[in-house]
């Protein structure tokens, strides 16, 4: 696939070419290690759906114990979060461009996120009794429908797809960066930036809400192909830890728009 996340396309043993290298491009003394090696890893190395699953769960349980204790902190400490959402920023970039996989690394992104998203949690459900527990059903029913979805076999990543997917997101992100913008310099529509401006009588945000979380799930989709992708590969152990990151970014991003989507729709 020519366009993927950059998570997994820095790394070969996502790749539907990963498993195919020729002997044009490699040295004698390359060869010389190839021939030396065993011809496949032994099944206890290699990535599989299930080492990948232990590994997601693993990442979200540091991610609901840290969000609980945002939760608890935000009260005290308001913009406590703010610092975690920086610090998780930087840990996803060193996530995404490391080339090997770091556990440490990928417990330590979940464990600044989960301080994040405990902390904006609070401020949704201070303003929205009920916000919150919404959130997370909806949340967890997407991913839900996703996952059976892909795993009948009814939804597959394309090209094509991914293009318009791609597309679609730079769009998002462009709009986003205004609305913040707007909000900064006093001349938002609303309290929601642009998504406040009516559009015959309905706050943009809630048409673009729907859209957004389709993205989101698509998002997931290609998760989920990647991770097949290098279980076919016979990929390293380790990248079960590329695949759990992956899914905990789009999880979290997921999250945060349904959780922006009820507070539109609830305002």
């Amino acid at each position: 696939m020519a366009l993927d996340n950059p998570a997994y396309s820095r790394n070969e043993a996502f790749s539907k070419q990963g498993a195919v290298s020729t002997a044009q491009d490699m040295s004698a003394q390359d060869l010389q290690h190839l021939f030396e090696q065993p011809a496949t890893l032994p099944d206890r190395e290699v990535m599989t759906v299930e080492n990948t699953v232990q590994k997601t769960v693993g990442a979200f349980a540091v991610l609901v114990v840290f969000a609980a204790i945002g939760w608890w902190v935000t009260p005290i400490a308001p913009f406590a979060y703010v610092g975690a959402s920086i610090i998780g920023l930087v840990l996803a970039f060193v996530n995404i461009f490391k080339k090997e996989p770091s556990p440490g690394l990928i417990l330590a992104y979940a464990a600044a996120q989960g301080v994040f998203v405990g902390g904006i949690s609070w401020f949704f459900e201070s303003a929205y009794q009920g916000i919150v527990a919404q959130a997370v059903i909806a949340t967890l029913a997407v991913v839900g429908a996703t996952l059976a979805l892909f795993a009948s076999g009814k939804v597959r990543a394309s090209k094509k797809a991914t293009k318009v997917f791609l597309v679609a997101m730079v769009g998002y992100l462009l709009y986003s960066l205004v609305s913040v913008v707007l909000s900064l310099f006093g001349a938002a529509p609303g309290p929601w930036g642009l998504d406040s401006l009516p559009v015959f009588g309905i706050p943009l945000g809630l048409l673009i809400g729907p859209i957004v979380i389709l993205l989101g799930a698509y998002s997931l989709v290609l998760d989920f192909d990647f991770i097949q992708q290098a279980v076919r590969n016979r990929a390293p152990k380790k990248y079960g830890w590329t695949g759990a990151f992956g899914i905990m970014v789009t999880v979290i991003w997921l999250y945060l728009e349904i959780l922006r989507f009820i507070g539109i729709a609830r305002d």
